[in-house]
């Protein structure tokens, strides 16, 4: 198991604002120091960057990968993902801050083949803008972002549509959870790829890799349909890269997938003065059945603006 040590200062929750992205800053003093490990199975959320643990498998197999071989696993596994049909879902996208760790955890289903997903996302006590921990109701489509009970002023019921091409970050951050599909394909632009072992989550043998994305070579692989999003998130952070793990099943399939983000402040494509890190997980499990996901209707869409939240 690979274990990642940051030294992190300040916190961040990500919040969204019509016609483009807003970082809700959540400040406070210190720094804290934490191991980043993974923890699934079906049913349960992964505590990403927590204290879980993938436990390990004893299962036949090599001690190593080659290094091509395990390059082109993790690249191929978008492809294998999109053969799956549906799947159920749960994320994490997690700060730490003075010894303050801020959670934004969501679940729900997603459609590959459509592909359309949707999720609940819960906000953590504490983050700007809520009220009363109202849980938030995404629909994630292609060049398209949907959410539900998000930003002061939208009236009840009605949607706030985003287009992801348009945020800075390509909408890896600004919903609070990463787009199931587009984590995925975050892979196609995988480099310096390692094996790190046979491993199992909830019971599933699954081979974890690790190593770092090419922000611009995967926008370059993605599906034209995708590509917007993903061209604006490697023009939106400034390294161009992001840290990732990867638990695939033997079809090759992700059941755990875990990156490490370094957002810039807000209006700058720097990175944070402070150190610190966003670190998001997908986990997907019970395979197969395509759920139904209805798309807003364009009357249920809000026009107007959404207040950003002030800290």
């Amino acid at each position: 198991m690979a274990v990642h040590r940051h030294r992190r200062g300040g916190a961040i929750v990500a919040t969204a604002v019509a016609g483009g992205l807003a970082l809700g800053m959540l400040v406070v003093s210190g720094c804290a120091e934490q191991e980043s490990e993974a923890d699934g199975k079906d049913g349960a959320s992964v505590r990403a960057g927590g204290s879980g643990h993938v436990r390990q498998a004893q299962l036949a197999g090599p001690a190593a990968v080659d290094p091509v071989r395990a390059l082109a696993a993790v690249r191929h596994a978008p492809v294998a993902l999109g053969r799956a049909g549906g799947a159920r879902v749960r994320t994490s996208m997690e700060t730490v801050s003075g010894g303050t760790r801020l959670t934004i955890r969501g679940q729900g289903v997603y459609d590959f083949a459509r592909p359309v997903g949707r999720l609940t996302v819960l906000l953590p006590e504490g983050a700007a803008g809520t009220t009363g921990r109202r849980p938030i109701t995404e629909v994630f489509t292609p060049g398209a972002l949907y959410m539900k009970n998000r930003g002061a002023g939208v009236p009840a019921g009605k949607w706030v549509r985003l287009d992801t091409a348009g945020l800075a970050d390509g909408d890896l951050l600004t919903s609070g959870a990463t787009d199931p599909l587009a984590a995925a394909e975050l892979l196609g632009g995988a480099r310096e790829v390692a094996y790190a072992g046979d491993e199992r989550i909830g019971g599933t043998p699954v081979a974890h890799y690790w190593g770092t994305v090419d922000l611009d070579r995967a926008a370059r692989a993605a599906p034209a349909r995708d590509r917007g999003a993903l061209a604006a998130a490697a023009k939106g952070f400034s390294t161009g890269t992001v840290a990732f793990d990867a638990y695939l099943d033997e079809r090759g399939r992700p059941r755990v997938l875990r990156y490490r983000f370094a957002p810039p402040t807000a209006g700058s494509r720097e990175p944070m003065a402070s150190p610190m890190t966003v670190v998001s997980s997908v986990e997907l499990f019970s395979f197969g059945p395509r759920p139904g996901i209805a798309l807003p209707a364009p009357g249920e869409i809000y026009a107007g603006t959404v207040a950003s939240p002030q800290k």
